[in-house]
């Protein structure tokens, strides 16, 4: 059992180590800290905080430095969040306001993440299966290429150029664009593509010019809304990566790996535990399954009309974790409210 002073002098280890990056000793604890005892009082507590795995020394006759179960024992006891200064939190404002759409925000909001904290800065889009698809518009650009545009009731907007080899007619555009409408506007994102499915399967071999043309552009809305249900992670600051490579104690290749293939990164912060404000972590050898050991991963929720996705920061276990809690959740709450806000205009 850890005591009261054992966890203030494991907060104290972990915030010096995080602050300078060298093993912390007795001595610079009692210089730094006001606890009132003697260096010898706080080697004791150090002591049973090494018997207890949450600290180790690195070197013979060194200082010590927080283990990953000793971070977890520090997230656990966080008594509060470090709030965030009005310049950043004028800085969120800011650089959210009046996004162009939902990609545009999500693109501004992992930005202004890995700005404010220096990490790896991660957001998954909410599902949307469930979003209804309210407009299809196609623009005919020449006799074959046109533009495929769908619009859903979350504010998700897709644009696709695509090439119709059988050709299109100018007085063939409305008739496409009503027949596209009758298959998908109105219903769910995965109704809408199960009824593509449905159109392609049904198809009679022999078909007019514009049968033709109709089934290759529903196979167009059908891809863009198999993207709309996919689970997506929109990133940024993996450069910081390579900028703190001193502070993991192995290769940072499995990182860069996952922000390239997503999918691990996307089931990791699936099934992190969120405490009851949203925040969850996920520190070093916790990671080990999804072989992320060198890294901590943490996350916030935020609302989306359709459900509760996550915003998340990746980085090495010697991070800041109150600064970047705040940071995710402060974000995450601002997303919330933009998002909100935006529903009830429509």
């Amino acid at each position: 059992m850890v005591t009261e002073r054992g966890l203030k002098v494991l907060r104290a280890i972990v915030q010096d180590y995080v602050d300078t990056h060298e093993p912390v000793g007795s001595k610079s604890i009692v210089e730094r800290h006001a606890f009132g005892v003697s260096a010898a009082t706080i080697r004791n507590d150090m002591a049973l905080l090494e018997d207890e795995e949450l600290i180790t020394a690195p070197h013979t006759s060194s200082g010590r430095v927080p283990t990953d179960k000793g971070y977890r024992v520090f997230v656990d006891h966080l008594a509060e969040l470090r709030p965030l200064s009005p310049a950043q939190r004028s800085a969120i404002s800011t650089f959210l306001a009046d996004p162009a759409d939902l990609d545009d925000l999500l693109a501004r909001t992992v930005r202004l993440l890995t700005q404010l904290t220096g990490q790896v800065a991660l957001v998954q889009y909410p599902s949307f299966a469930s979003a209804n698809v309210t407009h299809v518009e196609l623009v005919r650009l020449d006799h074959i290429r046109m533009l495929v545009i769908i619009v859903t009731d979350t504010g998700r907007v897709s644009q696709r150029l695509t090439a119709v080899p059988q050709g299109v007619e100018e007085d063939d555009v409305p008739v496409l664009r009503a027949q596209l409408a009758a298959l998908v506007t109105g219903r769910s994102v995965r109704s809408g593509s199960e009824r593509i499915e449905a159109l392609h399967a049904s198809a009679p071999a022999e078909r007019a010019r514009i049968d033709d043309a109709l089934l290759a552009l529903a196979a167009v809305v059908g891809e863009e809304l198999d993207e709309f249900r996919q689970d997506r992670l929109v990133m940024a600051g993996a450069a910081t990566l390579a900028k703190r490579e001193h502070d993991f104690r192995g290769s940072i290749h499995p990182l860069l790996e996952a922000i390239e293939e997503q999918v691990t990164l996307l089931r990791l912060m699936s099934e992190m535990a969120a405490d009851d404000q949203g925040l969850s972590a996920s520190i070093g050898r916790e990671n080990e399954a999804f072989g992320l050991t060198e890294a901590s991963i943490i996350a916030s929720d935020y609302d989306a009309a359709i459900g509760r996705a996550r915003i998340g920061l990746m980085g090495p276990t010697r991070m800041d974790y109150p600064s970047n809690l705040s940071a995710a959740r402060a974000v995450a709450r601002y997303l919330s409210r933009l998002l909100d806000e935006d529903e009830n205009r429509r």
